[in-house]
């Protein structure tokens, strides 16, 4: 007995650690466990259902459809689940394919100018001195310059261009402001003890920087990544409801609201532009809600070693 009992204090004297301590507290959060299995449904729903539809029959003219209701057959036997635009195309492919695309085009700008943001800053704040006067002139030339006109530019500018040409027109701008932030971050981080003493005995530099100091900003970067991922999806969307996004031939949930700048759409068939803006108002939410309880997690990992 007092040796189980002895093995059984000896078991929970020991901390749990990394992922196991991630879980646990991420678990904890109601909100944040409700909010991550609605962000998968979506996530699920959106890029599944994508693959069954084709996109050039979706955006298929039929101007005997026009503003058709929800529930009603086209001229050629198909149903209209979510109704029809001023086109006659179905509201329910659009908002699936342009969904996909959103969060798609979000995604992809984050992961890109987090790359480029979070190295560049590590970098210039533990090098410092001529690396880092270098990097961070660059950073304050960009930064001074007018972003969204100079996207506008480029979007009007280059022809015929994709979703891709976007991304890369958007990722080339945005990744300034996380390059200062986890600059500022590294210069604190570099003066901790375990740096010091990493250095002494040999560490490579890129090793202490990306192995060391990196994960100790795991919370900062967890916080960046998702709230700069819902921010990427806003953007886009901005963008194409203003008109300056995406092809008009290619479907994006800014397109369907851009149709609310209709008096008659906005008052009359909510059925056009109602789905696409409740889609991005859960979608944001739910990022946000998952973003803040990993980040609570990550800062519960770091107290615990």
């Amino acid at each position: 007995m007092a040796k189980e009992k002895k093995n059984v204090v000896g078991q929970e004297s020991i901390p749990p650690m990394g992922l196991r301590v991630i879980a646990r507290e991420f678990l904890k959060d109601k909100v944040a466990i409700v909010s991550l299995v609605i962000l998968v449904a979506i996530l699920l729903f959106v890029f599944i259902g994508s693959i069954f539809l084709d996109q050039s029959k979706v955006m298929y003219v039929s101007i005997l459809d026009k503003y058709a209701a929800p529930g009603s057959v086209s001229m050629e036997g198909t149903k209209f689940l979510l109704g029809a635009d001023e086109g006659g195309r179905d509201i329910f492919g659009q908002l699936v394919i342009g969904a996909r695309n959103s969060i798609m085009i979000g995604f992809t700008i984050t992961v890109v100018t987090s790359i480029i943001g979070v190295g560049l800053g590590i970098i210039s704040g533990y090098y410092g001195g001529l690396i880092d006067n270098i990097l961070m002139r660059i950073v304050d030339f960009v930064m001074i310059l007018p972003i969204m006109l100079i996207i506008i530019v480029f979007v009007s500018v280059i022809p015929r261009y994709t979703i891709w040409s976007f991304i890369w027109i958007m990722s080339a701008f945005y990744w300034v402001g996380k390059a200062r932030l986890f600059r500022s971050k590294t210069l604190s981080e570099g003066r901790r003890d375990y740096v010091s003493a990493s250095k002494t005995m040999g560490t490579s530099d890129f090793k202490i920087m990306f192995r060391e100091i990196m994960p100790n900003l795991s919370s900062l970067i967890i916080t960046n990544l998702t709230m700069n991922f819902a921010a990427n999806i806003g953007i886009e969307t901005t963008l194409t409801f203003l008109g300056f996004g995406l092809p008009t031939n290619v479907p994006s949930l800014g397109t369907l609201i851009g149709f609310a700048a209709s008096g008659d759409v906005l008052v009359n068939k909510q059925w056009i532009w109602l789905p696409a803006s409740i889609l991005i108002l859960v979608l944001m939410l739910s990022i946000n809600y998952v973003g803040q309880a990993f980040k609570r997690s990550a800062d519960a990992r770091q107290r615990l070693g």
